[in-house]
């Protein structure tokens, strides 16, 4: 099979993350990480920006859950200092920062905070 076009598939426009309460979600990602809070939807929905790409919070569908499904990673310029804003804002502390990998040309450091569903959030620096 040939690989497909390089041009038929952009960036990520959304991520939707599963929750059990819409409005606490929102207060947490818009209030404690700072993300842009951007429109509501139906009764439980709320969309909100973290850069370029939409998040959208929604309750689980089907046969999913709130809790486990992904984690989403933040970049930073600066992951001590967020991750202890993030703690102050009220964020649970999950893994604090740490050096994952040394590569050629720079660190990956990597700290962690749950929201208010227990899901994992990724702060992640990429030091030179």
């Amino acid at each position: 099979m040939p690989p497909p076009e390089t041009s038929s598939i952009g960036d990520i426009g959304q991520i939707a993350i599963a929750v059990h309460d819409v409005a606490r979600a929102k207060s947490f990602y818009a209030g404690v990480l700072g993300l842009k809070p951007l429109f509501d939807a139906e009764p439980n929905l709320s969309f909100l920006a973290a850069g370029s790409v939409r998040i959208m919070l929604t309750l689980p569908e089907g046969a999913g859950k709130a809790v486990g499904n992904s984690i989403l990673y933040f970049r930073t310029a600066a992951i001590d200092a967020t991750y202890s804003a993030i703690i102050e804002r009220g964020a649970d502390p999950g893994p604090a920062p740490r050096m994952v990998a040394r590569m050629d040309d720079h660190e990956l450091w990597m700290g962690f905070v749950r929201d208010p569903d227990g899901n994992l959030v990724g702060l992640m620096e990429e030091r030179r």
